[in-house]
């Protein structure tokens, strides 16, 4: 491992110990930064050869928020996040059924809802991550056998498919189809029209991203090509069906949503070993948590390490584990559970409770 000269802020001057990340994600990185805050010399496997800077936008949520503040980011993700405010939830023919609750969010906590580029918070991530120096990033490593990794703290960042995950608790939680197949992709103009519609079995979403684009998402039963996506919203309200004429099909994202069933015992193994991001809790986007989450277990994590140093690990990944694995859980529980109300096949149930919500 690399020891580089980075500080060791956090540490009071003491010897910090060795850690090994294993993904280069949001999770990862966030992750590689709080343990080299704290002094850790910190190495970071990644299966992909060249950082990932694929992606369109990211909500970030109040509390998230927060978290990268604590991790010394915040003024980095502001920079070039945008507020999200005044997005509603409609009908295929564009009839508003009700207010997301942005602006209640916004006053319970002080500062609103973010959104910002999936390549720009990799970018801060890893910029953190270069300013403190001492930390390796190893792209191009396809890890078999977490347990030989010679560091006193390994963490599992590494997805849905997460080998660490693997390796330490089984497989009997593993990744488990919704039945629902997703787009993303960034437009090239700002519709000024937010918020998701939700149809029969399928839902259409935009948010702004930066000035001049439009972040959009579609979810649909099943969808294998950019025409076909085209001709399930071809009879929505404007702009949906212009979005998508308007987004070069080359640059769309198709994945297949997916979760982490069930939920995990434990977050963490072996008194060494912890499990961070879709790792330990893989989560439907429906909540728009994902990152946010990951972001809170990274922060969560390197709090409890910084505080009980290299002899105490094992009681701090006890710790991380009693204040992260329920609420992350939770959270995991309710997308899916909101994930099942908005593709429901009888739309007018749903759509006459969602009326019922607080405008």
């Amino acid at each position: 491992m690399d020891h580089g000269n980075g500080s060791a802020s956090g540490t009071g001057g003491r010897a910090a110990g060795t850690a090994v990340v294993v993904g280069a994600g949001v999770g990862g990185l966030a992750t590689a930064v709080g343990l080299r805050r704290a002094g850790w010399t910190v190495e970071v496997l990644e299966r992909r050869t060249a950082p990932e800077r694929y992606g369109t936008a990211f909500g970030i949520h109040p509390t998230a928020q927060a978290a990268l503040d604590r991790l010394g980011l915040g003024d980095a993700l502001r920079t070039r996040a945008v507020p999200y405010r005044d997005a509603r939830i409609r009908r295929p023919d564009g009839r508003v059924l009700a207010a997301l609750p942005l602006e209640r969010i916004e006053r319970r906590a002080g500062r609103p809802e973010l959104l910002v580029a999936r390549p720009h918070l990799i970018d801060a991530l890893l910029a953190e991550l270069d300013r403190l120096g001492g930390v390796r990033i190893a792209h191009g490593r396809h890890l078999t056998r977490p347990e030989v990794l010679d560091a006193d703290l390994v963490v599992g960042a590494d997805g849905i498919n997460s080998v660490v995950r693997s390796a330490c608790l089984g497989s009997r939680s593993g990744p488990r189809p919704v039945g629902t197949v997703a787009w993303i992709g960034i437009a090239g103009f700002e519709t000024g029209v937010y918020g998701e519609t939700w149809g029969e079995g399928r839902f259409f979403g935009m948010t702004p991203v930066e000035p001049g684009r439009t972040n959009w998402y579609a979810a649909v039963p099943a969808a294998t090509t950019a025409q076909e996506v085209r001709d399930a919203f071809a009879d929505w309200h404007d702009p949906v069906p212009r979005v998508l004429a308007e987004t070069d099909p080359a640059t769309w994202i198709r994945y297949e949503m997916r979760h982490l069933y069930p939920a995990l015992p434990r977050f963490v193994a072996d008194g060494r070993i912890a499990l961070v991001g879709d790792a330990a809790h893989a989560m439907t986007p429906n909540l728009g948590q994902g990152a946010c989450t990951a972001l809170l277990d990274a922060e969560a994590l390197t709090r409890a390490v910084a505080a009980a140093g290299p002899d105490g690990l094992p009681a701090a990944l006890r710790a991380y584990d009693t204040e992260r694995r329920r609420s992350a859980q939770r959270v995991a529980l309710g997308s899916r559970t909101l994930h099942r109300f908005v593709t429901t096949r009888r739309p007018a149930l749903r759509d006459a409770l969602v009326r019922l919500l607080p405008g």
